[in-house]
């Protein structure tokens, strides 16, 4: 599904990324993966201005980005939300 020339999942996961990524620039907390889920964010903000992305790679980051932040609970709201985002783009293929 598009909406005017761009795919919804890509305006989806730009949206949360975006948002996720204003969260942990506003987050005066220092915590030790921070750099990781800035990093990840960033990755993930490229990916979806040049297109639809790779499935595997989306997951990927998404699994980097949880695990770095999936304990700063001023952060789940937005996680939440890239993951729906991830999501729509469906299952990474099985090995």
């Amino acid at each position: 599904m598009t909406v005017g020339d761009e795919d919804v999942r890509v305006v989806a996961l730009r949206t949360a990324v975006a948002r996720l990524r204003r969260q942990l620039a506003l987050l005066p907390a220092d915590f030790p993966d921070r750099a990781i889920a800035e990093d990840e964010l960033a990755d993930l903000a490229a990916m979806s201005a040049h297109g639809v992305p790779e499935v595997p790679r989306l997951h990927r980051s998404l699994l980097l980005i949880a695990g770095a932040i999936g304990s700063v609970s001023a952060l789940s709201r937005g996680l939440t939300e890239v993951r729906h985002a991830v999501e729509l783009f469906g299952d990474p293929p099985r090995r």
